[in-house]
């Protein structure tokens, strides 16, 4: 667990998502493992409510540790253990999700994402981490690890099998939901293929 706390936390560049993120309002991460995102989230705008789902209990158990340790007064954030195939209904300012669609069949992050704009408040905005497929010696390795880490470490559930779906097929299904959609590389000076997706309503 602590690897992968360690990892993850290198791998992906929380100061480029948390700028997409707005400053204050009610903030939803999706998918929050052991906290580190939304907890980065709350300390870097206090004026934010965030809170963290997952479906992982001792993800969302280690999450609560960390948050305790921060004190009530640090940081306004909670985590919530989620059933599998659970979908957001309340309305929010921004929802975060990073790193976690590949985990699921492309028609399951349609559907999370459909449901996802449909909680978002006038003005709110959807921000989406994830590995693109190009280049492509970024996103074999990026396969290489993923595969280590839900395979055979077990360290991330991954058990329906990785299913990476490049960034413009993303922006098509957001611009579905009638949302104007940002997409940009975030990979410089990283061997993954870093990508961000801002949607806005």
């Amino acid at each position: 667990m602590r690897l992968h706390t360690a990892v993850r936390w290198r791998t992906c560049p929380f100061p480029l998502v948390e700028a997409a993120v707005p400053r204050e309002g009610r903030v939803l991460e999706v998918g929050c493992g052991h906290g580190l995102l939304s907890l980065f989230l709350a300390l870097s705008g206090p004026a934010r409510q965030v809170q963290g789902v997952d479906v992982d209990d001792a993800k969302v158990d280690a999450a609560l540790e960390a948050a305790g340790r921060l004190g009530p007064s640090d940081a306004h954030v909670s985590f919530v253990t989620v059933a599998k195939g659970w979908l957001p209904e309340e309305p929010a300012d921004a929802i975060v999700i990073a790193d976690v669609l590949y985990l699921l069949a492309p028609g399951e992050q349609r559907r999370l994402l459909a449901a996802c704009a449909g909680c978002l408040a006038p003005g709110g905005v959807l921000v989406i981490k994830e590995v693109a497929t190009e280049p492509r010696w970024k996103f074999r390795w990026n396969q290489v690890q993923e595969t280590l880490s839900t395979r055979v470490l077990g360290i991330t559930e991954g058990g329906g099998g990785l299913h990476f779906v490049p960034p413009a097929s993303m922006v098509g299904w957001l611009s579905d939901e009638d949302l104007d959609v940002e997409s940009r590389p975030i990979d410089r000076g990283y061997p993954w293929p870093h990508h961000l997706l801002v949607a806005r309503r």
